[in-house]
């Protein structure tokens, strides 16, 4: 993964964009020397939300299973995040 400035970032975006397109690079971009984000490649990107997807479906089985009774999404959301 290559980790470069929000100022470099701005002069060479193309050729990001083009890096993370065809040669699946993962860049992440600094601001004040600390990570703020990252360019991917929409194949990384679609994978991401096909996992997020399965974890997501996973809490909400298991939600389901020990569900006793009336619960709401927050209820849900605040579980996960305690596991």
């Amino acid at each position: 993964m290559t980790a470069i400035s929000a100022t470099e970032a701005r002069a060479n975006f193309q050729e990001l964009i083009n890096r993370a397109e065809y040669k699946g690079e993962r860049i992440v971009i600094e601001r004040h020397g600390k990570p703020v984000v990252a360019i991917i490649g929409l194949d990384d990107l679609k994978l991401l939300e096909a996992v997020e997807d399965a974890i997501d479906s996973e809490v909400l089985r298991r939600a389901i299973a020990e569900n006793d009774g009336f619960t709401t999404l927050d209820a849900i959301t605040e579980k996960r995040k305690n596991e």
